[in-house]
């Protein structure tokens, strides 16, 4: 009788321990899979600041699809080219080679009106304990052209003089970069203070928000 209960007691042990080892196992290749998933297939982002509102919101959370094809319109996660290993969310506003001419708090692209559904015209920022910016419109863009922006000092301090040179010449987003800004123009550090983002600087295309779960979105 002492016998069949030790024995019962080890197969016990046993199965418990068989258990936690596939337990284990299975956690390092489900944590295995997503690394690999969030390194190369996607990007789970983290909203930070007001510089996207009324779209997002300083703590919303997002997913990025990688290799995804960038175009016009769409919000993109890129590599904060002012702050290594930081990341801002912005909108693809011109691609490789487009005009871009901001005037009266419209944008043209290559000439024609740049329509952007996503701004809320009336709206104004949130207090987020900045004076000098609250109360501000989403839309005070400001004028501006990719030709005046390379007379700028802060383009002058990121590009060469043979780039400042093309760009004032043709008036053109460079190739293989792009113009980003954020939706709340008056707030937001984008392409008018940082440069255009190259394409390698591009770590993904904004898919889904899926936080706050009552926000909960597929762009």
């Amino acid at each position: 009788m002492s016998n069949t209960n030790n024995n019962n007691d080890d197969n016990t042990l046993k199965g418990w321990l068989i258990w936690i080892v596939q337990t284990v196992i299975l956690a390092v290749i489900i944590f295995g899979v997503f690394m690999i998933f969030n390194t190369y297939v996607f990007s789970n982002t983290r909203v930070s600041g007001t510089s996207m509102q009324p779209t997002f919101e300083d703590g919303d959370r997002t997913i990025a699809w990688r290799h995804s094809k960038l175009k016009t319109g769409e919000v993109v996660v890129i590599n904060a080219p002012d702050e290594p290993g930081s990341f801002y969310i912005k909108r693809i506003i011109a691609t490789p080679g487009q005009k871009v001419v901001s005037k009266n708090n419209k944008i043209y692209i290559n000439g024609k009106k740049l329509k952007q559904d996503y701004l809320k015209p009336g709206s104004k920022l949130v207090d987020d304990g900045s004076d000098n910016v609250y109360g501000t419109h989403y839309t005070d863009t400001g004028d501006f052209s990719i030709r005046s922006l390379a007379k700028t000092s802060n383009y002058q301090d990121i590009y060469s003089k043979k780039q400042l040179a093309q760009m004032i010449k043709t008036n053109r987003v460079p190739k293989g970069s792009y113009f980003v800004m954020g939706d709340h123009r008056s707030v937001s550090k984008d392409s008018r203070y940082i440069g255009c983002i190259a394409r390698n600087k591009v770590v993904g295309v904004v898919k889904v928000r899926y936080w706050p779960l009552t926000q909960w979105r597929i762009f």
